[in-house]
């Protein structure tokens, strides 16, 4: 299951970097303006709760942004370099072990995130929130599949 979320990291850090430069700014700003109304909409956000909980957000999500361009690059660049298949089993195990320790940091960082949480947010929305930022991805991936529909 680890595997498969980060392969969907992977290719959703891979379309995102096929954007124009130029325009990739303003379209990540678009949609991160998109993601902050969604989420408040659906975690139902006092206006109290938003002002202490975006900044811890905005924090978490930086610094898991930096985690995955940081180490997930090093990856997809060690992998395209390199044909894996003429690795030796010693290469590969400390590449998986690499991959692994990432995603155990992507998870305690998580876990931190979740336990800030607790101080500024019922324990609902904090569930509320994971299914929240899933929906905001789904319907993300969902439109740019529809409006471009041939690839």
């Amino acid at each position: 299951m680890k595997i498969s979320k980060l392969l969907s990291l992977l290719l959703l850090f891979v379309s995102l970097t096929a954007f124009a430069q130029p325009r990739f700014r303003q379209k990540m700003e678009q949609i991160k303006t998109l993601k902050v109304a969604y989420i408040t909409d659906e975690l139902e956000l006092t206006p109290d709760e938003a002002a202490k909980f975006w900044p811890v957000y905005n924090a978490y999500d930086d610094k898991q942004k930096e985690l995955r361009q940081e180490k997930i690059r090093s990856y997809l660049n060690r992998m395209d370099g390199e044909d894996i298949n003429k690795m030796s089993e010693k290469e590969a195990n400390t590449f998986l072990n690499q991959m692994e320790d990432t995603e155990d940091e992507l998870y305690q960082l998580r876990k931190k995130f979740i336990a800030n949480l607790k101080g500024i947010l019922p324990i609902k929305k904090i569930i509320k929130l994971k299914k929240a930022e899933e929906g905001f991805n789904r319907k993300l991936l969902r439109q740019y599949r529809d409006k471009n529909p041939k690839e």
